[in-house]
């Protein structure tokens, strides 16, 4: 029979497009959905700190110290739910709206807060100067001179609605009103061609001998409105003498490059941005600015922007494109439903008899055999599954022990880990590096137990191993408490884990870890609420005690001899809350085996549990490591 025309080839193709289709969409929609959550969630909080930092930029700009700060960064945590804290170079702080219990800052700023040079990645619309325009110092205009400069808009407002066109008043952050021209007259006049300033920009640059407002001349069109209604006057009292003052340094400072210097008649402009020289000598323009500006504006300032509390909040994913995904998963779906329907109509005849024996073995029939007279691959499967059936009742036990060995082993480093998790997304647990370190830890024991828990439920077979190598015990200990705690709080169970000294101990940090981590975990699921778990170690003699003590229901003395048996419980004496299989303890008595060492239990019902577990101070087993025991 042709293999390509084969069962086998037809159902292995069927199966490779189904988990192809699966697979490939599945991944493509987890990206899809992944990328875009977290694209928007990047987005929203740079725009969050980006809002924070132009708010603090202004009050800097406006402002020759921080005094005072500390109202606008509270104002500003309450709108946007950040903590925000401002320090000098030296940390020292000026403003902080967090309070005592939340975790230090980071080491590296969010950014310095610098009205003289400007971010330009929080403020993409920072001129090329880096000088925020809100710092307008010396040319911050008197009452007087913005009550006139206001008028004057006022009237040349009015003066363009008459002629039938508009335009709107705009203040600059030195107080100067100028006038944008919005619309047209009815009289076929053209627009003016002076360019739009926001109020918190800069104004347009303009030549020393020009209006910043001006309109230049063509004879090729009509007149202007600006060019018919006067604007505000061209400059005042206040800006010729910061002109003055600044034409001063940036003269000095081209002086000192041996450039020429600009000329007087440059005091004339009502605005910085109109000294200008050549582009390479422009940063004695910017540097002048600067020095004028330095008894104006707050210092610079360092900004930390986190969460309350240090918490870092994740992004949640559980509701990304669900709709697409259920769409897509039903699509599968149906294709699958489609092919295995297809596939099961052709092999229905063939496989009645197979079915009825697997009736019979799955009601517990372990003697049910497949009688057909069918060849090929049909025949091949029946004789397979008399030959499985044979060993079935010879494996049973052992199956059942594996699983339980594994549905134990699994189920607390994973309960560990979702609960850390959990209360990390829910903000009551800091993702820092101990606790990412304590989930590492957990996701290895969990491979090493995937790798392990066959050969370990198999006791006879001795595939056991130890990798020896020296421990600090204190850290062991803390790791094993700390995957534990998240559950001793929850039930109420105060958690302990005392060193006394520095005892010397040769051993596997995972297999002891482990071992340790089945006793905590007992211990914990027989301590009522309001009791307490102690973990303990130190060294007596030549030997290495560590101690697991509860304060727990105890265990009768009539099953003391059975604690450490396979599958045991004690069921009358200790509650079945926790769910354990029975095998953890066993398990335990293994590992520590493995170590060369002997583990002890004493226990007083309503009192309490001890288990000891003794092992070498200078490991006798290192000649035994990479070697397999017979438990």
């Amino acid at each position: 029979m042709s293999r390509r025309h084969s069962l086998l080839a037809r159902l292995l193709t069927m199966s490779v497009v189904v988990a192809g289709c699966s697979i490939g969409a599945t991944a493509w929609l987890a990206a899809q959905s992944t990328s875009g959550a977290i694209n928007q969630e990047i987005g929203e909080s740079l725009a969050t700190d980006a809002k924070i930092y132009d708010a603090l930029l202004g009050y800097a700009a406006a402002h020759p110290q921080w005094t005072g700060v500390q109202d606008v960064v509270a104002d500003l945590s309450e709108r946007t739910g950040r903590r925000i804290t401002l320090t000098t170079a030296a940390r020292a702080p000026l403003a902080d709206s967090g309070d005592p219990h939340d975790t230090p800052l980071p080491q590296t700023p969010s950014a310095v807060v610098d009205p003289l040079s400007v971010d330009p990645v929080l403020k993409p619309g920072a001129s090329d100067s880096g000088i925020d325009p809100r710092a307008v110092g010396p040319y911050q205009l008197t009452a007087a001179e913005r009550g006139e400069l206001a008028d004057a808009a006022h009237r040349q407002v009015s003066c363009l609605q008459r002629i039938g066109a508009d335009g709107r008043i705009v203040e600059l952050p030195n107080g100067r009103s100028t006038v944008e021209i919005t619309s047209d007259g009815q009289q076929g006049v053209l627009k003016s061609a002076v360019p739009e300033q926001e109020p918190n920009a800069e104004p347009a640059e303009a030549a020393p001998e020009k209006r910043p407002n001006a309109v230049p001349e063509t004879s090729s069109r009509a007149a202007a409105p600006g060019d018919l209604c006067a604007p505000p006057p061209l400059i005042t009292e206040t800006e010729r003498r910061a002109n003055t003052e600044l034409l001063t340094l940036v003269n000095a400072c081209l002086a000192r490059q041996g450039v020429v210097q600009l000329p007087t008649e440059a005091a004339e402009a009502t605005w910085p941005n109109g000294l200008r020289t050549a582009p390479e000598n422009q940063h004695c323009v910017d540097a002048g600015r600067r020095e004028q500006l330095g008894g104006y504006v707050s210092p610079a300032a360092q900004l930390f922007i986190t969460k309350p509390g240090g918490d870092q909040a994740a992004t949640d994913l559980s509701t990304v494109g669900v709709s697409r995904i259920a769409w897509t998963a039903l699509a599968v779906l149906v294709v699958t439903v489609g092919l295995t329907a297809m596939a099961a109509s052709r092999l229905v005849r063939p496989i009645d008899a197979i079915t009825a024996a697997a009736r019979r073995m799955g009601s517990g029939d372990r003697s049910a055999r497949v009688r057909t007279s069918a060849r090929g691959e049909i025949g091949e499967l029946a004789a397979t599954f008399n030959a499985m059936s044979e060993q079935i009742e010879r494996t049973e036990q052992q199956r059942k022990t594996m699983v339980s060995d594994i549905a134990h082993e699994l189920r607390t480093p994973l309960v560990n880990v979702r609960g850390w998790l959990e209360a990390t997304q829910d903000g009551v647990a800091t993702l820092d590096e101990p606790l990412v370190a304590s989930l590492l830890e957990e996701t290895l024991l969990l491979q090493h137990l995937v790798d392990d828990l066959q050969d370990l439920a198999l006791a006879d077979a001795g595939n056991l191993h130890v990798h020896p190598e020296p421990v600090h015990l204190g850290a062991l200990l803390e790791q094993v408490a700390a995957a534990h705690r998240s559950r001793a709080e929850a039930d109420g169970v105060e958690l302990t884990a005392i060193v006394d000294g520095d005892p010397d101990l040769s051993a596997d940090p995972t297999r002891l870890r482990q071992a340790l981590g089945n006793l905590v975990s007992n211990a914990l699921r027989h301590t009522p609420a309001g009791g307490r778990v102690e973990v303990r170690a130190r060294q007596v003699a030549d030997e290495v005690l560590i101690e697991v003590g509860d304060t727990g229901i105890g265990i009768d003395a009539e099953a003391l001899p059975h604690v450490f048996d396979r599958f045991w419980r004690a069921e009358k004496s200790r509650g079945r809350r926790g769910g354990g299989s029975g095998l953890g303890l066993a398990i335990t008595h293994h590992l520590v085996d493995a170590h060369g060492g002997r583990i002890e239990v004493r226990s007083t019902v309503g009192v309490g549990t001890t288990f000891t577990i003794h092992l070498p101070a200078n490991q006798s087993t290192v000649d035994r490591a990479d070697r397999g025991i017979n438990p």
